[in-house]
């Protein structure tokens, strides 16, 4: 019986959050880790997140001192793709747009081994339709991580019809190196979480709009009464408006069920700016300690 080489390094495209937090993980579960990012000023921003990340877990007795000093040794952050396409599995964390995604690959597979798997942190976008773009086919997958990706302990693994039995075995064995649990999903936007995730968000968003509760109430009624650890208007302002409607607008695209289509207060929400707590005030005002409600107009 021949068993499938076990991933030994990781390649990162795209310093946000998940990228971030993606190479944060890889780092600390022993595995050499190169996280490319388009800017000298970026690749900076997203060592110091990283580094600010590995010091708070230390802080809270999470992290030995060693792990963490073991961790940054094994972390490069730059600009060159050539040293991210050359390790054994390179992960996709860009902007959810398929043309820059399908251009990653593109340039990534003429610089790649062709042992390299391909993996998309994509959320929403169908992992067959970056195959053909990757020239590898057999070795592209879907490796979709949660924010925050050190703290979150899932990751959906998402084969395409295409994928060989040996890429999925290698990805999944890599998730439990990292310390996730593994659920494997069909080639389907929104996978499984956000299938049933984006929907129950965008249906709290219309309870605003039609007044059946306040922004506080809602969230209050689904923290306490569902057990969730956050409300869904509170989840939107973290995920990120933006994010949100993108996301939406993909998978209303691939379905046309109208239970995916972004509702108009969020798509004003957009235009005014408001994107949640990374411009300060989405549902909430966070310029204010504790936060306050916004006053949305409806």
């Amino acid at each position: 019986m021949t068993t499938t080489p076990a991933i030994g390094s990781v390649g990162v495209l795209g310093g946000g959050l998940m990228g971030s937090g993606i190479a944060e993980v890889a780092a600390r579960a022993g595995l050499p880790t190169y996280l490319r990012e388009v800017s000298s000023e970026l690749a900076a921003r997203a060592r110091q997140s990283i580094e600010r990340s590995l010091a708070k877990a230390v802080e809270r007795g999470k992290l030995a001192a060693d792990a963490r000093d073991a961790a940054l040794g094994l972390l490069t952050v730059g600009t060159d793709l050539g040293p991210a396409a050359a390790k054994e599995i390179l992960i996709e964390a860009v902007v959810e747009d398929l043309a820059v995604k399908n251009a990653l690959w593109s340039e990534a597979s003429a610089l790649a081994p062709p042992t390299t798997i391909f993996a998309s942190n994509t959320s929403s976008l169908t992992i067959a339709a970056m195959a053909v773009a990757s020239g590898r086919p057999d070795r592209v997958i879907g490796l979709h991580f949660f924010n925050p990706v050190p703290v979150m302990g899932l990751v959906e693994v998402v084969p395409t019809v295409g994928t060989s039995t040996a890429t999925v075995d290698a990805v999944l064995a890599l998730a439990g190196r990292l310390g996730k649990e593994a659920v494997l999903a069909k080639d389907a936007s929104g996978f499984i979480v956000n299938r049933l995730l984006v929907p129950y968000m965008l249906d709290a968003v219309r309870m605003v709009e039609q007044g059946v509760g306040t922004t506080a109430d809602i969230d209050t009624a689904m923290r306490l009464g569902t057990g969730h650890p956050m409300g869904p208007l509170t989840l939107l302002d973290f995920v990120g408006i933006d994010t949100a409607v993108r996301i939406a607008e993909i998978m209303f695209t691939e379905y046309r069920e109208t239970r995916f289509a972004p509702p108009p207060l969020l798509r004003r929400m957009v235009l005014v700016g408001w994107y949640g707590r990374k411009s300060t005030r989405g549902f909430y005002d966070y310029a204010q300690d504790p936060p306050v409600p916004t006053d949305l107009g409806v």
